[in-house]
């Protein structure tokens, strides 16, 4: 009975996987939700198995995707499995909940540069020039729109088009963010149903407490003062310091509404007041530039230790 235990639940999450992977491609309107879950299944049944069964697994999941999606989904569905099981064997060996944070977004930045030269290697297809076409035609078709009125195209119809020009210079930075964000939010979907199945791993520490090490602020003012140098388009440090600067301003970011949650905890307000704030900032962007002064002064200033102290 052991022995089929784990032959039973592979079958139940591999056919989970897949029905998950195809409401996600053929059900549009929910794929946003759906998608972060699809590597929980993986992540779930190598932290109640091991590596090598759930290998066997993700494999054969894989090919019932290809089958019913296509060969050209393959690697999508590997990119989603395997990082649920890099997550679940770190879970597995007790490993930290930043070790495992860091171990899912590797991952996942290693699939993301596979499926991004297999496009261009096999389907002889750029994303991201793809990605600039397709802007670029809604522009088009945005201005023709406002002229067609009668009026001058504004100036942040201007700026966004500057914005898509930018776009093939920023492909590193897309990849290291969306392959983090992935394992953050696996990590964060993963976490309620892992304590329902009464298994035992470390929770991440509360946001508040979050605090990224005091160099990065000076890797943060160095990037800002190259960025308002300047550097000739195209050359290696102009696409260096464009990438490395929306990377250092999301950790500012992040420091910035650490701390804000830090605030209302010692003013005992309820948790639901900073997250508002937090989607409030994130839909509201102008608002982040007051965040990651926040986050930068408390780098600098060690912020939250002086609150502390005063709370006290």
């Amino acid at each position: 009975m052991y022995q089929t235990r784990p032959l039973t639940e592979g079958a139940v999450f591999a056919s989970l996987f897949a029905v998950l992977f195809v409401i996600t491609f053929f059900v549009p309107f929910i794929a946003f939700i759906t998608m972060w879950f699809l590597p929980i299944p993986f992540l779930l049944y190598t932290l109640r198995h091991g590596l090598k069964p759930a290998v066997i697994v993700l494999l054969v999941a894989s090919v019932v995707v290809m089958l019913i999606l296509g060969p050209l989904l393959l690697l999508l569905a590997l990119l989603f499995g395997t990082s649920g099981v890099v997550m679940g064997e770190l879970y597995r060996r007790g490993k930290s909940p930043f070790a495992v944070l860091l171990g899912g977004s590797l991952t996942n930045i290693a699939w993301v540069l596979l499926l991004f030269v297999s496009s261009i290697v096999i389907l002889d297809v750029n994303p991201l020039v793809a990605a600039q076409e397709t802007m670029r035609q809604s522009m088009q078709t945005a201005e023709q729109l406002i002229i067609g009125l009668g009026q001058e195209p504004s100036e942040a119809l201007k700026q966004m088009e500057e914005s898509i020009n930018q776009l093939f210079y920023l492909g590193p930075a897309m990849v290291v963010i969306c392959g983090t964000l992935l394992a953050a939010v696996t990590q964060l979907v993963a976490a309620p149903i892992l304590k329902r199945l009464r298994h035992e791993v470390k929770p991440l520490p509360p946001f508040r407490t979050w605090s990224f090490p005091r160099s990065f602020l000076f890797y943060y003012l160095a990037v800002v003062v190259l960025f308002m140098i300047g550097f000739e388009e195209g050359s290696m440090p102009y696409i260096a310091v464009w990438n490395l600067l929306p990377v250092l301003e999301i950790i500012m970011a992040i420091q910035g509404f650490a701390v804000i949650f830090a605030y209302f905890h010692t003013k005992g307000v309820a948790k639901a007041v900073p997250v508002i704030i937090m989607i409030l900032c994130i839909i509201v962007t102008p608002l982040l530039y007051l965040v990651r002064i926040i986050g930068i002064i408390d780098l600098g200033f060690d912020l939250r230790k002086r609150m502390g102290s005063q709370g006290k």
